[in-house]
């Protein structure tokens, strides 16, 4: 209990680490890099381009690239130097950056851009700072007027020595005409100001959207919810099973009402001799609920980590801590693997090693090949380039792999021991027929239903901050409150559905149980269906591609930890009643 102690702090303490904010401090007259990093079409905010993909004249040296870590390169992001002349504190009033000289291919791109509303993104001093590419001007003979923002006004608060906002307005719009020859041009403000630079990031945060009294009134609605269930589940079946109980409590009955009992006994007890058969396909079950395991324990620490370290204030710290926390996670998914794999007698270990440390990932891996193949095609820079890949790779290779074959190993000889209340016995029980709504698939398809519930607002937060280009998600505390919602509710409906299924006198509930609650993910992913149709304006094969697959991505990871959490709370509820009664 100490080690895993320790475990999760390291954990909690190196992600906190990935996500502090780089302190940087300035004197007079230093040099202050402005970054550009990409530029897209407003609708489709993950179809993201290069800045310099659009025809703004390049510095006359390439500018220096800044990759940012391995959750800048995964999120999409290539920061370049774009090599304009600022100083801390020193003002400009306006200065030439180039002069750029149009013709009809540049006129056509630049047109192209404004009709899609593109923007673009830079950076300074890790703050983000967004613009779009021009506007256009309506003409009464029905002609339109494109035209081109040629000066960028950058206003800069700072506080002594550090930078703490920082704001882009255009200025002067040019019509673009073919042959003709536009200076553009750049001018720098500087303002002191009292916020700490440990505030500094507030002014990107919507409170507004996310704090409002729907998201309180969500969350307690929630809360309710768990509190109702888990006293109707206690009640229903505690006063079900006490009547249960009272039967095997009876010693002094005569043998005719203990015949009749016999004869009249139906249900969860029928099945006793069967109830601990080890589920089919026992490498893949024991892979899916030790990952499942592994991703609940991986999202409480990112939750937690964002929640203490703030990682919104930096570039891709949430990807780099999700990715190096899983790699670092993989011994609890082994441990829960191994164990469950070796207390139901599985002989080959390695396979089931092998498929708990690869399924999830190799999944991903294959979802996001497709959509990297795409972006490659279109030629985004959200395509992820081969070094990053090989770095990935790598981490799963030397410490996900390892480490899950150590938690393996730990786990079938710590906890790999069968403990069953009751013994199997050697012939299997015929499984009777009964009514539609008493199938394993009906049980599976309802048992989402209600866990879906409680997350269902608070997906629709999630999905306006991932797929809105200005839009940073930052409440983790309504997260972790939701994300204790949806365990519970999740257990309480997976028991509900498993005791039904044992009443059934079908004894098959291991995979019923996982399926019961891993439903989950397919209403979320209906859900998604429906918010790009009726929420978004999202169009192309590119943005469309990378909506669906990295939604299948979060769906598939859902479904896991959802099914791994329902199979185990039911595990425990049914050991605990079968342990109550006497076995032959």
């Amino acid at each position: 209990m100490f080690f895993v102690f320790q475990f999760l702090t390291i954990f909690i303490i190196c992600s906190c680490f990935l996500a502090c904010p780089i302190l940087a401090k300035y004197q007079e007259n230093d040099s202050v890099t402005l970054w550009v990093n990409k530029a897209a079409p407003y609708v489709n905010p993950q179809e993201t381009y290069s800045y310099y993909s659009l025809p703004y004249c390049r510095p006359a040296a390439d500018g220096d690239h800044k990759w940012g870590g391995l959750g800048g390169v995964l999120g999409g992001n290539d920061l370049i130097d774009s090599r304009i002349d600022i100083k801390f504190k020193r003002d400009v009033e306006k200065r030439s950056i180039c002069e750029l000289k149009l013709d009809a291919s540049k006129i056509a791109r630049f047109k192209y851009a404004i009709d899609n509303s593109y923007w673009f993104e830079f950076f300074m001093d890790d703050l983000p700072i967004w613009g779009f590419v021009g506007e256009v001007h309506p003409h009464r003979v029905g002609h339109n007027t494109h035209a081109l923002y040629t000066h960028k006004m950058i206003q800069i608060d700072y506080n002594r020595d550090q930078i703490i906002h920082i704001n882009l307005s255009h200025e002067m719009p040019k019509p673009l005409e073919e042959g003709r020859t536009l200076d553009m041009t750049y001018s720098i403000k500087w303002f002191p100001i009292n916020i700490s630079y440990e505030q500094r990031f507030n002014v990107y945060l919507n409170n507004y959207f996310f704090e409002n009294e729907i998201h309180w009134f969500s969350v307690f609605n929630s809360i309710m919810m768990v509190i109702f269930l888990t006293g109707l589940v206690s009640m229903i079946l505690m006063r079900t099973l006490r009547n249960d109980y009272a039967k095997y409590a009876r010693e002094n009955d005569d043998m005719e009402t203990q015949e009749r009992d016999v004869l009249e006994e139906s249900g969860w007890k029928l099945v006793h001799g069967d109830v601990f058969r080890p589920p089919q396909n026992l490498a893949l079950f024991s892979a899916v609920v030790g990952t499942g395991a592994q991703l609940a324990t991986l999202v409480l620490l990112v939750i937690l980590s964002a929640y203490f370290g703030k990682m919104y204030m930096r570039r891709g710290a949430i990807i780099t801590t999700f990715v190096v926390c899983y790699a670092l996670t993989s011994f609890i998914s082994g441990y829960v693997s191994g164990g469950l794999y070796s207390r139901n007698a599985g002989e080959n270990w390695m396979k089931s090693m092998f498929l708990t440390a690869s399924l999830f990932p190799f999944l991903c891996f294959g979802i996001g090949f497709i959509l990297n193949t795409i972006a490659i095609f279109y030629g985004s820079i959200a395509a992820i380039p081969l070094g990053t890949i090989v770095v990935v790779l790598v981490i799963w290779a030397f410490i996900s792999l390892p480490l899950s074959l150590l938690g393996t190993v730990v786990g079938r000889n710590w906890s790999g021991t069968p403990n069953n209340p009751c013994r199997v016995k050697n012939i299997p029980r015929p499984i009777p027929e009964k009514k539609w709504y008493l199938r394993p698939s009906v049980i599976s398809l309802v048992g989402g239903l209600l866990p879906f519930a409680s997350i269902f607002i608070e997906m629709y937060y999630i999905f306006a901050s991932f797929w809105t280009y200005m839009l940073h998600y930052y409440v983790y505390g309504f997260l972790l409150l939701v994300f204790i919602v949806l365990i519970i509710v999740t257990i309480c409906v997976t028991i509900v559905g498993t005791y039904y299924l044992l009443n059934a006198e079908n004894y098959n509930w291991q995979w019923t149980s996982f399926f019961s609650a891993a439903s989950t993910a397919l209403y979320v992913y209906l859900y998604a269906i429906y918010y790009y149709h009726s929420k978004t304006k999202m169009s192309g094969l590119l943005q469309t591609s990378f909506y669906f697959g990295y939604t299948l991505m979060f769906c598939l990871g859902v479904g896991i930890l959802c099914g791994a959490v329902g199979y185990l709370g039911s595990n425990l509820f049914i050991r605990r009643i079968f342990g109550n009664i006497k076995c032959d």
